[in-house]
Formats: structure tokens, sequence, C-alpha cells
């Protein structure tokens, strides 16, 4: 394949770390919404950026649909596709109902961001989902992905959700919680203890609307919230069991 212009639509934090990333070996343009500048980011119109060899959208899942209506009328014959929400069931659903049926679709989920790619993105975790595309496409793409370092975890949109449910969707329930509780760094603070600032750091340092959209767009999310609730109310209860107080 001869790829040489690649679209990112939406520069966001993360859309413009993707854009950087990408920019390290092909020509990339960027669209936004608004018309502020980024530094080291090549601005073209939103037609310009839908032109390209391939777009990737890097927007929010909740304002994904409304955004590939404006878009499908500009997207070229031969554009390759790809999102990269956080969620996968949805967003191939809305690529295969809204795109031309000629268009290939390809779903990832570049499972990390700005701050756990800070030095490269060696062995870091990257789902790839082709959804509607060529074998050709297919084997560039992954092939190119696995060449920058990434670990290229290939599947279907299914069975991303379900497993990020629990892998994803838990940590952030969690770590959205103990950030509520105002947790504070302690001079007598376990590993242990410094590892759920992490967590806390890692997850609240996202959009709130990210969070929001993880639980929400994935279908499998609502019962791990359940289970969560039903085994925090198992162990509260067994506490009250054993206070030797009651």
């Amino acid at each position: 394949m001869n790829i040489k212009k690649i679209g990112v639509y939406g520069l966001g934090r993360f859309g413009q770390f993707w854009a950087e990333l990408l920019a390290e070996d092909f020509q990339v343009i960027g669209y936004n919404r608004t018309s502020r500048e980024f530094p080291g980011i090549t601005l073209g119109s939103k037609e310009e950026v839908l032109s390209c060899d391939a777009v990737f959208f890097c927007v929010s899942i909740s304002a994904f649909a409304s955004v590939l209506e404006e878009s499908a009328g500009f997207i070229g014959r031969d554009t390759v596709v790809f999102d990269t929400c956080s969620v996968k069931c949805e967003p191939a659903r809305l690529m295969e109902q809204l795109l031309p049926a000629e268009t290939q679709i390809v779903a990832t989920h570049p499972m990390f961001g700005p701050d756990s790619a800070r030095n490269g993105p060696q062995g870091l975790p990257f789902v790839f989902s082709p959804v509607r595309c060529s074998g050709e496409t297919r084997e560039y793409w992954k092939g190119y992905f696995d060449s920058i370092g990434l670990e290229v975890l290939e599947m279907s949109p299914e069975e991303h959700d379900r497993e990020a449910a629990v892998t994803q969707g838990i940590t952030h329930v969690i770590g959205r919680v103990l950030g509520d509780l105002q947790l504070q760094p302690s001079s007598i603070a376990t590993m242990g203890y410094k590892k759920i600032l992490e967590v806390v750091e890692q997850t609240c340092n996202d959009p709130y609307q990210l969070f929001l959209d993880l639980q929400h767009y994935n279908p499998y999310t609502h019962d791990m919230r359940l289970r969560l609730k039903e085994s925090l109310d198992r162990v509260m209860h067994a506490l009250e069991e054993a206070d030797p107080e009651t």
C-alpha cells in the first residue's frame, strides 16, 4: 500500500499525542473544531483531513455518531477509517451504519495515553479490530503498528468490550471513587497505598466525559458495577459481623 497522508480528526489530549506519534512515519494533517494552533501539528480543513489515505477519529464516544454523520459525505473513496474510542461495539456499529458501503473500516483502541506512553509506545497494548477491510489493508496496518513496538491484539469488538468492562471499566470506577475520597500522600505510606495513589492519578487525569462514556457505552459494564457493589456489600457485612462490639 502507498500511504502518504494521514488525517487525525480531533486534537484533544489524546489526538495531539496520536498525531505526533504518527508524524514520525507519515505526513499528518490534523483537524479540530476550534481554531487554536497546535505546536508541531500541521492543520488542514475538515475536507482535507477526511480525504487523506487514512483518517483516525480521536473524538469522545458520546460525540462519535454526530461527527460521523457530518463527515460521511467528505470521506475519500479510498480512505481507510479508524476510530480510537475506548469501547468498540458501538463505534464499530456506527461506522458500518453511517459510512459508505465501500469505505474500509478498522476499529482500534490504543490502550494507553500520553502519560503511559511518555517513554514511547514499545510494548503497550493496542487492540485491532478489522471490521470491514481487505486483507491487504489488515496486513499493512497490523504490520505498521507492530513495527513501532506496540503489542497488537487482534480481537472482535465484542471480545474487547467484554474484557475491558473488567480490566478498564472497574479500574476507572475504583479510581474515581478513591479520587472522591481525596486521598493524600503520606510519609508512612505502604507500597500498596502508593499504588492506589497511582491508580487515582492515572484515571482521574483523564476527562470525566471519558469515564462516563466508558461506563455508558460498553454493554458489559453495568453487570460489572453490580458485581462490584455486591462484593463491597459482602465485605462490609463481614466486617460488621466480626465487630466485637456488636
